[in-house]
């Protein structure tokens, strides 16, 4: 099990984490200052950033090479571009953004939005410009997070409320075939999900999935495989609604509500 090593001061709800140059950025549902900058290292509040005209917060992510952020508009249906000297541009996605993330391991550094609605990843550059668009398998409904491999390949998680299948995918690719797969009937048993939302990775490609339902995070094997639940619904007290893994520190952090809370793994 992962243990608790610190929860950062709950306040309004947060729609995700991450960290960039020795700080932690959080960021939450607000009209202004929607973004709290922290220390890594003791967790103290640093500073608070305004994302100007944004509207609907879908998910955010980090860059190590461009030192920038990104945040997704579900509203607008655009990415957020933040600098950290500054800079905020944006551009169009066209569609609603679910989650996003950077291939950082595999050396591109491009940004991959899920939309869930079209069951599509669409790869944009650092400044915006479409390089593709992968259309999902048919029976991946609605994806919401997808990372890729070292090796080029995906891993989706979709299942909403409602829906039949619950499940993380290891995808091909180009996108078109699962290689892989993790969970099935939605329910609470080992090697099921009930709301998938969330994916995280580790250096060695073990994947964090937050279980929205039942409240608790999964460990899975760069296969799929089930290796342990790291953490609990009584670590939580609360959905895990986000990830954001610290491969430098070994720190998991995980939204659930308005706070943050950081587990070492």
């Amino acid at each position: 099990m992962g243990q608790v090593v610190h929860t950062l001061p709950e306040d309004e709800p947060v729609w995700a984490v991450t960290s960039l140059d020795d700080e932690v950025y959080v960021l939450r549902d607000k009209e202004s200052d929607q973004l709290e900058v922290y220390d890594v290292i003791n967790y103290r509040l640093q500073r608070c950033l305004t994302v100007p005209n944004i509207r609907g917060l879908a998910d955010m992510t980090s860059c190590e090479r461009y030192r920038c952020l990104y945040i997704g508009d579900h509203i607008v249906e655009c990415i957020h571009r933040l600098e950290r000297h500054g800079k905020r541009t944006w551009w169009a996605v066209n569609d609603k953004p679910f989650g996003i993330s950077v291939n950082g391991p595999n050396g591109l550094h491009n940004v991959l939005v899920t939309c869930g609605r079209v069951r599509k990843i669409k790869e944009f550059s650092s400044h915006g410009h479409l390089l593709r668009e992968l259309p999902l398998p048919d029976d991946i409904i609605a994806p919401l997070h997808a990372i890729q491999t070292r090796d080029g390949e995906f891993i989706v998680c979709h299942g909403f409320l409602g829906d039949d299948v619950h499940r993380v995918c290891k995808i091909s690719a180009g996108g078109r075939h699962i290689i892989q797969s993790h969970g099935g009937q939605p329910g609470s048993d080992t090697g099921q999900f009930n709301g998938p939302r969330h994916l995280a990775v580790d250096n060695n490609e073990f994947v964090f999935v937050a279980d929205v339902v039942n409240r608790r995070v999964t460990l899975l094997s760069p296969m799929l495989d089930y290796v342990r639940q790291v953490v609990s619904p009584e670590d939580l007290k609360g959905e895990p609604d986000s990830l954001y893994m610290d491969i430098q520190r070994q720190r998991l952090y995980v939204t659930t509500g308005g706070r943050v809370v950081v587990f070492i793994v």
